[in-house]
């Protein structure tokens, strides 16, 4: 983690409410409110009962208990620290959520050349649990597939339709487990 960002070059500090386009170079703190667009490539620290209400580029931001309300872009590291809140997108190579931190808003794992390695946060809902299932029964007919619809192929001569997403088969009964000193 970099919550040790170093020395602070700026102070929005509390009681400071600021709109406007900031754009800065080293590591600039905000403990006041701010309302516009924060343009960096190095380190913004948002501080407690600070709210930012920003689209936001940045090389690494630090959330240390304030409020942030817009997307973030970051192209090195997004760090919230409790009692963080962010509301927005998060499109960041490193990410750490602390405990007890309020994200609400989708996350995309890039690398630093824009590859996608993974995704993070609840796009659509809760994370689905991961379970072991058993194989479809054979001649059986699995559960009907999602309904998003298909990805466009690269290439539309040979184009493909993707294979359906899994769907566990039969539905998973989650059962609580009884410790053997109670059992029968």
């Amino acid at each position: 983690m970099a919550s040790d960002a170093g020395e602070i070059t700026a102070l929005l500090g509390h009681g400071t409410d600021f709109t406007g386009k900031l754009t800065f170079e080293g590591t600039v703190r905000i403990d006041g409110r701010f309302q516009g667009e924060i343009f960096t490539a190095h380190t913004l620290i948002i501080g407690e009962g600070a709210e930012v209400r920003a689209e936001i580029e940045a090389g690494t931001l630090i959330i240390k208990g304030g409020t942030v309300m817009g997307n973030v872009r970051a192209r090195e590291l997004v760090e919230i620290h409790a009692p963080g809140r962010l509301f927005g997108d998060i499109e960041s190579p490193s990410l750490f959520i602390g405990r007890g931190v309020q994200f609400d808003g989708r996350c995309q794992m890039r690398a630093a050349d824009g590859a996608e390695e993974g995704a993070c946060g609840p796009a659509d809902g809760p994370p689905a649990p991961q379970v072991e299932t058993e194989p479809a029964p054979p001649g059986s007919v699995p559960p009907a597939a999602s309904s998003s619809p298909p990805r466009a192929a690269a290439d539309s001569t040979t184009s493909s339709a993707p294979p359906p997403p899994f769907q566990a088969w039969p539905p998973v009964q989650v059962v609580p487990s009884v410790p053997a000193h109670k059992r029968r």
